[in-house]
């Protein structure tokens, strides 16, 4: 069976060419899985609806980003000109998430190739997130009762604000995040679970400290796993503040594939952050997402 994997054209929008988001990298993965059979064909999203977009965002907000309308100070906590691209690619990636998720439930594992955009709150965007797709995937599970109790397990090397504040009330999603104590955002939400982590730490530590968090989750019992597998945790990433090396982001991604599917807990995964100074090697990290979850399956 191959891994069913989401990917469309358009998860690459036109911004300013001095833009620290490295924007073209959703080009260059789904490249690198096609090259190196990790898939033959994509699936391929659309934008979500307005109505699953609702559940986790203010419909001020969402006209705001669909009419380009949104206050350029709101534009620049983004990090995206709100242009046609841009909000093209912000309804679509998040349509991809929501079908990842739903392709996980036949096949317990499944991945979008964008998505992860988690500092998106109710109705504000932030950290090169315009719209929450992870939020907006485990309330569109919910609200078609093909989910009770969810998890979400961001390993991003930032706080997920986002889901923490908008989750923060329902007893029905767990957040967990494992993030730089001392990197964005300055000022953290409160996750269900917040592991907060020191500068520098390497890979014996931090996988150690993941190790005991999954068997404390593991005590649980969860219906379906989002994954937001962030690599700015590595050590040559220009916006994180840890050092783990390319074994240990590959080791972090089996740990917790492994962790799930073993347990047949449908899993999808997310690709979250990742701005590595040499742009190959961040392509080569994101994609140890997909190619973790091709050899399980």
């Amino acid at each position: 069976m191959e891994l069913p994997v989401v990917n469309h054209p358009d998860y690459v929008a036109k911004i300013n060419e001095d833009n620290k988001f490295p924007i073209k990298k959703f080009g260059a993965l789904a490249n690198h899985l096609i090259e190196e059979s990790v898939v033959k064909k994509f699936h391929i999203p659309k934008e979500c609806s307005i109505s699953t977009m609702k559940t986790s965002h203010s419909l001020k907000y969402i006209n705001h980003i669909k009419n380009k309308t949104l206050d350029l100070k709101l534009q620049k906590k983004i990090g995206f000109p709100i242009n046609d691209s841009v909000v093209r690619r912000s309804f679509i990636a998040t349509g991809g998430t929501v079908l990842a998720s739903k392709l996980a439930l036949d096949s317990k594992v499944a991945c979008n190739t964008a998505g992860g955009s988690h500092h998106a709150t109710f109705d504000c965007g932030a950290g090169y997130c315009v719209f929450n797709d992870v939020a907006v995937a485990a309330n569109y599970l919910k609200n078609k009762g093909y989910t009770k109790k969810i998890l979400i397990v961001d390993l991003d090397v930032h706080q997920g604000n986002g889901n923490s504040e908008i989750f923060k009330n329902d007893k029905n999603v767990l957040t967990f995040s494992m993030h730089c104590a001392s990197n964005y955002p300055a000022k953290k939400s409160k996750s269900d679970i917040d592991i907060e982590l020191k500068d520098y730490m390497e890979d014996n530590e931090y996988l150690n400290i993941l190790q005991k968090n999954l068997k404390e989750l593991n005590k649980d019992r969860f219906d379906f796993v989002f994954y937001v597998a962030g690599v700015d945790i590595h050590f040559e990433d220009r916006l994180g503040k840890l050092k783990i090396t390319d074994e240990g982001v590959n080791k972090r991604d089996q740990m917790v594939i492994e962790n799930f599917y073993s347990k047949g807990i449908p899993l999808c995964g997310v690709l979250g952050g990742g701005y590595n100074k040499n742009f190959n090697k961040l392509i080569e990290l994101h994609s140890m997402l997909h190619k973790n979850c091709a050899e399980v399956i």
